[in-house]
């Protein structure tokens, strides 16, 4: 089986090896990007438990009390705890977005390394057709016209589950930027509350003045 298999594949010529580099890089970097989405805080809890968490920020767990944290839970002014969710949010998309542009690039070099195998294989084709007929010179033909063929399907291949990754890593980021957005409407509606509730405060202690 295995052995059939490394026959198939050499019948592909050269192309065949950038083709496997190509393939490896690209799901190496793939899984790697949907391990590291798949562990993104607003997969920690419910949108009550973050709701709970913000008003109270000592029940979360530690994880989620330190992303408050940096979020601006301690915070009380609205523009700060704007500038401190960009913060937390870039905080986890700024290496993923370049995982998601190295694997955008590999996913579209798959089939441009195969059509590279097309050309090479016709190139060998046409080359056995000038020598003339004979039984090499049609083992040639047919080995030129393997290679012509077998890259590109290797790419394309390899390139549809590569489509598929790259689909679902931007869907998680949006779903992300959908969480960090509700996070910071949740920590803005805590600075409103906490102002409103120590106004009266303010107010009987300057009528005393």
């Amino acid at each position: 089986m295995i052995e059939m298999i490394v026959q198939t594949w050499v019948r592909g010529g050269w192309v065949m090896l950038p083709l496997a580099v190509v393939s490896l890089m690209m799901f190496t970097v793939g899984l790697r990007l949907i391990l590291q989405m798949r562990r993104w805080p607003d997969r920690w809890g419910t949108e009550a438990d973050w709701q709970k968490w913000v008003g109270d920020p000592g029940s979360a767990p530690q994880e989620a009390r330190g992303l408050l944290v940096v979020a601006g839970v301690e915070e009380d002014r609205e523009g700060e705890v704007h500038r401190r969710c960009l913060a937390a949010t870039d905080l986890y998309t700024a290496g993923a977005d370049r995982q998601l542009a190295l694997l955008s690039t590999l996913v579209a070099a798959g089939p441009l390394v195969g059509l590279l195998g097309t050309v090479t294989g016709m190139l060998a084709t046409f080359r056995a057709l000038a020598l003339g007929g004979g039984g090499q010179i049609t083992e040639a033909m047919a080995a030129g016209i393997s290679q012509a063929l077998f890259p590109p399907e290797v790419g394309l291949c390899m390139a549809l589950p590569g489509m598929m990754m790259v689909h679902w890593a931007r869907r998680r980021r949006h779903e992300w930027e959908a969480f960090a957005a509700r996070l910071e409407s949740l920590l803005v509606q805590r600075v409103r509350l906490r102002r409103h509730r120590s106004a009266p405060v303010e107010s009987v202690a300057l009528v005393e003045a």
